[in-house]
Parts: C-alpha cells; sequence; structure tokens
C-alpha cells in the first residue's frame, strides 16, 4: 500500500493549491487547507475492511460507475448521499481513471476560478 499512496500522493499534488493532512487518522487532500476532496481509507474504515479512496464525485458519476463495476466502486457512509464515490485499492488499479477520478473530485469540491486552473 505503500506505493499506493505514494501515487495518490503525487498525483493529488499535482492539483493546484493542495495540501494534505490527516483526518479521522487516514491522509486526506483539501483543496486550499479547507475543502477535503479525497481520502485514503489504507487499513479499511468502518464496515469496508478493505483499502479504499472516497473521492468527491457528482451523484450521477457514482450512481453510474457504482452500476457498471460493482467490484470497483461503491457509495460509501457517511458521505455517499452526496455523491462521493468509494474506489478499492486492492484490485487491479488503472492509474489513468484513478487520475482522472481525483481530478473530477477536485473540480467538485475547488472554487470555480480555482478549478478553472487545470484547462490551461
Amino acid at each position: 500500500m505503500a506505493e499506493v499512496l505514494q501515487r495518490l500522493r503525487a498525483a493529488c499534488g499535482e492539483l493546484p493549491e493542495v495540501s494534505e493532512r490527516p483526518s479521522h487518522g487516514a491522509p486526506t487532500w483539501f483543496v486550499r487547507g479547507k475543502k477535503s476532496f479525497a481520502t485514503a481509507w489504507l487499513d479499511g474504515h468502518h464496515d469496508n475492511t478493505f483499502p479504499h479512496l472516497w473521492c468527491a464525485a457528482s451523484p450521477d458519476v457514482q450512481q453510474a460507475l457504482v452500476a457498471s463495476r460493482p467490484d470497483t466502486f461503491f457509495r460509501p457512509p457517511y458521505v455517499g448521499h452526496r455523491g462521493w464515490l468509494g474506489v478499492r485499492l486492492d484490485r487491479d488499479l488503472d492509474w489513468d481513471e484513478l487520475v482522472d477520478l481525483l481530478t473530477d473530485a477536485y473540480r467538485c469540491v475547488a472554487p470555480v476560478g480555482l478549478a478553472r486552473r487545470l484547462d490551461k
């Protein structure tokens, strides 16, 4: 899982004004130190005992991914009702897809002007 965390840190670190700090004991990434957009539960969390990531998403993206690939994606507790997406990290990971999901998660919570910097 150390390599997974390293790659998550690299992907999130590429995004403008992102910081990382523990939240509820798990590595969590924030925009401008305030709004979180992803949390890595490398030892599992609550009933999900497998390593996984929670990331912000729109409800329609969450529904589509969970419906199409329930072996990889799930609706996480506490934040799933807001559209957040759970991603299993104990599967063969498509890192391009995961980076896209993290970028979209960032866009979900970043101020519009900051998110626009990704389009340059």
